[in-house]
């Protein structure tokens, strides 16, 4: 039984989102009192006074980190778990980027600990814990400018309307602040229109030009220069998108977008890309690497024949990439039914988005606004759903309905 000073800083919790609360410099979650004991004088030692204890494992981490603030350092006890790397990857969808993690445990295999730092653990200490080994590892990963790992699996997505007008910048906010304010997973949005892109406007932020520095001198993109540039939408939705002027030189580099990508899947649970069609034409190979690429289209002839060739150019599916087909707005008038369209198509749409008429008013007022639009929310929730794993616990009809 842990003492009562631990159970009275149970109580004190950050929420996440509540701007007048900053994150905790550390949060440990351990299951045993010789353990509290080490990490706290550790801790103490360091001169770290915003601590925050729990009595629990790495479960009671999960549950927590949902709704909290992640802190600068976590520290997690995975002893007794059943699978402790699946819950490792389950922390993953719900701490920050910035968060070095220590895991604490009572498995003394080398072949574990390797799975561990794959997965983006920090470091991994064996029970019982000595107090001076324990402090240097924290006083590392709490130095500013300290090399840690962060528990990131970043999933890559991009969002490509085959025409313009069909509603690619729609689908790619509303599935971005689904994944990060419904979901809680942390999100960052990247509106690759530099000059024209509508993705700041439906966010409600200012866009800036961090993006267009990023790929214009990719050089400077380090972990610094990210914390400085992203615009922070909620504390879990992250955006980068510029306004440059019209007639500014706004040609994009294929490798220095690769390298802004590498620095993003590392800091994000989910990099959602909109690509304009003429990006795109530039960035076929990037298209084709291990992500998933929503082709969004209406439900007319011409997009018809966008879709089909798109898909031709991107490549045949694989396990690390595929392409799925979104169709947007199918009672829209002029608009193809959509057994016409699945003929002219040569298949069924992966994702068939029903006509909300409040939409379009909503549109307007932003992003908030348009989660009020509950036809499209609902168009949206099997794409999201997929997206965070859990279409497998739906029946099994609807997923092989939309997803086969």
């Amino acid at each position: 039984m842990l003492g009562e000073p631990l159970a009275a800083e149970k109580t004190a919790v950050s929420r996440a989102g509540d701007s007048d609360s900053p994150a905790l410099t550390a949060r440990i979650f351990v299951a045993d009192q010789d353990s509290e004991s080490v990490v706290r004088q550790s801790l103490s030692a360091l001169g770290v006074q915003d601590a925050q204890f729990t009595a629990g494992n790495i479960t009671a981490a999960i549950a927590a980190l949902a709704k909290e603030r992640s802190p600068q350092l976590l520290i997690v006890d995975i002893s007794g778990d059943a699978d402790p790397l699946s819950k490792m990857r389950d922390l993953a969808d719900v701490c920050g980027p910035n968060t070095a993690t220590v895991a604490i445990g009572d498995r003394n295999d080398i072949a574990f600990y390797q799975e561990l730092k794959s997965l983006g653990a920090s470091d991994y200490f064996l029970k019982p814990v000595t107090r001076s080994v324990f402090a240097d590892a924290c006083k590392a990963l709490l130095a500013p400018g300290g090399q840690r790992s962060s528990l990131r699996t970043g999933k890559l997505i991009f969002v490509l309307g085959v025409r313009g007008g069909v509603g690619a910048t729609t689908i790619a906010t509303n599935l971005a602040w689904q994944l990060a304010e419904v979901k809680r997973r942390h999100t960052i949005l990247v509106d690759l229109d530099l000059q024209t892109g509508d993705a700041a406007l439906q966010l409600d932020a200012a866009p800036n030009r961090t993006l267009f520095e990023a790929l214009s001198t990719p050089e400077r993109v380090d972990k610094l220069f990210l914390e400085r540039g992203v615009k922070q939408v909620t504390e879990r939705l992250a955006l980068l998108a510029a306004l440059e002027p019209l007639n500014a030189n706004a040609e994009l580099s294929e490798e220095a977008f690769l390298w802004l990508l590498d620095k993003l899947v590392a800091r994000y649970r989910f990099v959602i890309v909109e690509v304009p069609p003429a990006v795109a034409l530039q960035f076929v190979w990037t298209l084709r690497l291990g992500s998933t690429c929503l082709l969004v289209s209406a439900p007319s002839l011409a997009g018809a024949r966008d879709l089909a060739r798109w898909n031709d150019m991107i490549g045949p599916n694989s396990s690390e990439h595929n392409a799925r087909i979104v169709i947007n707005h199918p009672a829209q008038n002029g608009g193809l039914s959509q057994s016409d369209f699945a003929r002219a198509l040569g298949n069924e749409p992966d994702v068939t988005i029903p006509y909300d008429r409040e939409l379009a008013a909503a549109a307007t007022l932003g992003i908030k606004a348009m989660q009020k639009c509950h036809a499209f929310q609902r168009g949206l929730s099997p794409i999201v759903r997929d997206f965070i794993g859990e279409a497998a616990e739906k029946s099994n009809s609807l997923f092989k309905r939309i997803f086969s």
